[in-house]
């Protein structure tokens, strides 16, 4: 009771801070009052009931995206509304989006649930993960057909100079260099259990992007690295996979996780995936995997002609030409960055005025979001994910708190520079204190003010390419891609409109103090930066 009761406050709390920030939203989109104050009721009735659409989620690698768009055209041609996010994380980040109901459907392993979702639980068999399952308000489906194990594999050439054929055989060579993913770092079924249980003492360990570690062993940066079994990149690159000797190991049989509530909402969707169970081989997921990573074929395609040819299914692809990729893209940027700006904007200006006006409050006011900014971009967006979910409105407010220091601190130092002759002069006019902020401090602190604005608009046009991986879209999505597929054109679909984004912002903010500021206060503003 007590772990839903908590997620059932962590959820009330995320809806809450999701509908305020849909609204400012709103606000951007829209001027007009009476249509926010409209989205703003619905919102918070539609709270009180589950959604129509169902949400398939994926993991950050490409088996996961295309079992995550295999069952999301499924689920489509069965005349179910599906929303796919895809390639949103971890483990952990798609397991809690599960839980707190962000996401209904995503593809797991029953290694992956026995040894690090379950860790220390002892489960045993398909029946014990099922029951704990349903105490969790969660099912899932049979083995779609093949195991994907974890396994360790090195260069063909290196291994055979060495005589290393098992896991075992690496206690002999305490130089060689490994690179493990990230997640195979720190999983309770990865390393450190691995590490144990083989007695390693290897020094040389560091952790990297799964798809980079295999960049880096191809090219000879380390010599060792951590699988998937059914990887393409095994065969592409003659790499030996070594023996688990050991069988430590479990089986990692590939199934589909999703929420017990289907059955009532989209029961259409559970019988969808049931018939997925059993119709993918090692072979075919092996090939499946090959297209992607190294004939570079669309996903939604690969997903599309799997479906007609196992099932006879005529599900209709959603692959985007490159035109309709950018425009989609760069709604989606445009809007995290706006939304977070114009936030920012609103709450910076005024911790500045009362920085400049009291200031020792002033001390804990800019300490406090010098010390937000400080925050790595990855672990804020992090933090956010417990209490907003997934998706876009985590990443607009973790821009919004990165975009609060140059609009403070700026606004204070315009204001703090004010010449004590001219504060008085104002005052001896007889002007009230707020006219003197208004007519006389604001518009001789407006250069320095606009600077901050400027400032926090480029860094968050960058820093949202973060956004991606939480779900967030905008033109971090294709560079997540490219990096997966190793595919440059696709990372340069994603950096080249940021970089050119960030120009035209830049640009439109330069124009804008030419526009707004007298030219004797842009003097003014050079000659005191000289």
């Amino acid at each position: 009771m007590t772990e839903r009761a908590t997620l059932g406050a962590s959820h009330f709390v995320g809806s809450a801070l999701r509908t305020v920030t849909f609204v400012i939203a709103e606000a951007v989109r829209s001027a007009d009052p009476t249509r926010i104050v409209l989205v703003f009721s619905l919102i918070v009735l539609s709270g009180c009931s589950r959604p129509s659409h169902v949400t398939v989620g994926s993991k950050v690698f490409t088996e996961s995206v295309l079992l995550g768009e295999i069952a999301t055209q499924l689920g489509t041609a069965s005349n179910v509304s599906v929303i796919y996010r895809r390639q949103l994380g971890g483990t952990r980040i798609l397991w809690d989006a599960l839980l707190k109901a962000e996401i209904d459907v995503y593809p797991e392993y029953t290694g992956t649930l026995t040894n690090e979702i379950f860790a220390g639980k002892g489960l045993q068999g398909e029946t014990a993960i099922r029951q704990a399952l349903a105490e969790r308000g969660i099912e899932m489906t049979h083995s779609l057909g093949f195991n994907d194990t974890y396994a360790l594999g090195m260069r063909e050439e290196t291994a055979r100079k060495l005589n290393i054929k098992t896991i075992s055989d690496l206690r002999s060579h305490p130089d060689l260099r490994l690179g493990f993913s990230s997640e195979f770092l720190d999983r309770g079924d990865g390393y450190p259990s691995l590490r144990d249980a083989y007695r390693l003492n290897l020094p040389h360990v560091t952790g990297l992007d799964h798809d980079l570690a295999y960049r880096a062993l191809v090219s000879g940066s380390i010599d060792v690295t951590d699988l998937y079994s059914t990887d393409a990149e095994i065969a592409e690159n003659h790499l030996r996979v070594l023996q688990d000797d050991l069988h430590h190991f479990p089986d990692y049989q590939a199934i589909f996780l999703y929420r017990s509530d289907l059955r009532h909402r989209a029961p259409q969707m559970i019988a969808a995936l049931a018939r997925l169970e059993g119709r993918i081989n090692e072979s075919a997921m092996i090939a499946m995997n090959a297209d992607a990573k190294i004939h570079k074929v669309p996903e939604a395609r690969i997903a599309s002609d799997f479906l007609s040819r196992k099932l006879g299914v005529s599900a209709i692809s959603d692959f985007q030409g490159f035109w309709s990729r950018l425009a989609s893209r760069t709604w989606e940027h445009l809007q995290l960055v706006s939304v977070s700006l114009l936030a920012a904007i609103l709450i910076a200006i005024p911790l500045g005025i009362i920085a400049a006006a009291y200031p020792r409050m002033g001390q804990i006011i800019l300490g406090g979001v010098a010390a937000i900014y400080t925050i790595p971009s990855l672990a804020l967006l992090v933090f956010m994910i417990p209490i907003l979910g997934i998706g876009w409105e985590p990443a607009v407010v973790a821009l919004f708190l990165y975009s609060l220091l140059p609009i403070a601190r700026n606004t204070y130092t315009g204001l703090h520079g004010i010449p004590s002759p001219v504060r008085e002069s104002a005052a001896a006019l007889g002007l009230p204190r707020l006219a003197q902020l208004v007519l006389v401090e604001l518009p001789l602190a407006s250069p320095a003010i606009l600077a901050g604005i400027q400032t926090s608009a480029v860094l968050n046009v960058g820093t949202a390419t973060l956004g991606a991986l939480i779900g967030a879209g905008g033109y971090g999505q294709p560079i997540l891609t490219g990096i997966r597929l190793d595919s440059h054109p696709m990372i340069l679909e994603g950096a080249i409109p940021a970089a050119v984004l960030a120009l035209v912002v830049q640009g439109g903010f330069e124009l804008a103090g030419r526009v707004a500021v007298p030219k004797g206060l842009r003097m003014r503003s050079r000659e005191n930066t000289n």
